[in-house]
């Protein structure tokens, strides 16, 4: 794992674990990197955050003072950004956002000219400018110094491609959109209006501080009683950048990532348009996946935690779906990164060309209870080491054999431990996760 750069970026509490500093020699860095040979051109967008304005003003000053031309898409999704850098030729895409973290986190996302997350070997050496490991950049002089545009019209040009996409006329549909009071607000309406959807839509009035609050992806008993007030027939939730989508069905029962896999999987295999047969997923997928995967005659991988590492696999053999229970899902056809409205359109594509409620599209699986319990830590590292902890996941495993499973990973973006354990009740899962906490705070290994 890089010092700075997780899994999706880097992240942290805005001016305290990611600064106006950090970002300002992040640019400094780009500009530099890609600008050997010719003039440097970047893309930025940026969330709703309050912080995200400073950052951008940041990334534009250190971006331009290497000589970069910057192009400001300003408030858009994670998705959008990946999709103009590969489209319209930039050498880099930055999307300013902490995804699903509260407001007062911020982070920076890089996506290199196809719109993939940048190379570890470029964000290596990031690290090492911002930690005065290698020489300082010179100033771009005279005609060298960058200039900074606004490139909104790349925006609408992916709210033009999302419409694109879909494949029926969704008149006569009412869909409910929980936007997280984040960038999906500038988008999400406008597609699914265009579509012919009546649209009822929350978490579409952000203020700078209320990214992600009771609402959103992560919050989604927002999106489910508005689903359940209006008689709707389906919802979609997104998160703070929209890269994530966990849907709702008319019923107001919540169609998490890896039923969202089941269903346009299933779908795919149907039409013969499922590549080698294959899902890519990650080892957070619910075994109720895989068993009706099996069912299906659907093979699967398992990846590391990360909508990163999935792209990689799918990427690496050709695979065109891919996804995370959180909702990050991958249709490598359209996009190469995660996006949360592509996503919203292709489950409504099944449902309109199968001439089904979502309900029915999902009864095919059945998700074993799983219980995710985060743990504030002192050192990552240090507890996974621990002979103690290993042991009690040991002895939770060999309980479980094969009617379960426990789970004990870092997150790659907070320094948390993640327990989960899936059983065939909650009980047992509680059980198993106590056990293991029980050991790491015996160890004096949590941070509170």
């Amino acid at each position: 794992m890089s010092k700075y750069f997780g899994t999706d970026g880097f992240r942290g509490e805005a001016n305290i674990g990611l600064t106006v500093e950090h970002a300002f020699k992040t640019g400094r860095f780009i500009g530099d990197f890609y600008g050997k040979e010719h003039r440097c051109q970047v893309v930025i967008g940026k969330d709703t955050r309050r912080s995200s304005y400073m950052f951008e003003y940041a990334l534009t000053a250190g971006l331009t003072a290497s000589g970069a031309d910057v192009y400001l898409l300003h408030v858009t999704t994670t998705p959008s950004v990946s999709y103009v850098a590969r489209t319209d030729d930039f050498d880099c895409g930055i999307m300013i956002s902490a995804s699903h973290n509260p407001f007062s986190d911020n982070g920076i996302k890089l996506f290199n000219s196809k719109g993939e997350k940048m190379d570890d070997s470029v964000i290596d050496e990031i690290e090492k400018y911002l930690d005065g490991e290698t020489p300082e950049i010179p100033l771009a002089t005279g005609e060298a110094i960058g200039r900074a545009s606004d490139y909104s019209s790349g925006r609408n040009r992916y709210i033009g491609y999302l419409i694109s996409l879909a494949t029926n006329s969704f008149k006569g549909r009412r869909i409910g959109l929980d936007c997280a009071n984040g960038s999906s607000f500038t988008v999400a309406k406008s597609v699914f209006d265009a579509l012919g959807a009546k649209t009822y839509v929350v978490g579409n009035k952000p203020d700078g501080f209320n990214i992600n609050s009771a609402c959103g992806s992560t919050h989604i008993e927002n999106l489910v009683s508005l689903v359940r007030e209006e008689q709707l027939d389906c919802g979609f939730a997104f998160d703070g950048d929209a890269d994530r989508c966990i849907a709702v069905d008319e019923n107001a029962n919540v169609v998490d990532g890896d039923k969202i896999l089941y269903l346009c999987g299933s779908y795919l295999k149907e039409r013969g348009e499922l590549e080698n047969d294959t899902v890519v997923t990650t080892i957070m997928s619910n075994l109720g996946l895989y068993k009706a995967f099996d069912e299906l005659g659907i093979k699967y991988e398992k990846t590391a935690v990360g909508d990163k590492y999935v792209y990689e696999c799918m990427n690496e053999c050709g695979y065109i779906l891919g996804g995370e229970n959180s909702g990050h899902i991958i249709f490598s056809k359209y996009e190469n990164t995660g996006d949360g409205i592509i996503t919203a359109l292709k489950i409504m594509e099944v449902i309109c060309s199968k001439k089904c409620s979502l309900s029915e599209l999902t009864k095919g699986m059945t998700v074993y209870p799983q219980i995710l319990k985060n743990v504030r830590v002192k050192d990552k590292k240090a507890v996974l080491k621990d002979e103690d902890v290993k042991a009690a996941v040991k002895a939770a495993e060999d309980a479980l054999g094969n009617e379960g499973r426990v789970l004990v990973r870092p997150s790659g973006t907070e320094p948390l431990l993640r327990i989960m354990a899936e059983a065939e009740t909650r009980e047992i899962c509680k059980k198993h996760i106590e056990d293991i906490e029980k050991v790491v705070r015996k160890k004096g290994l949590c941070a509170d």
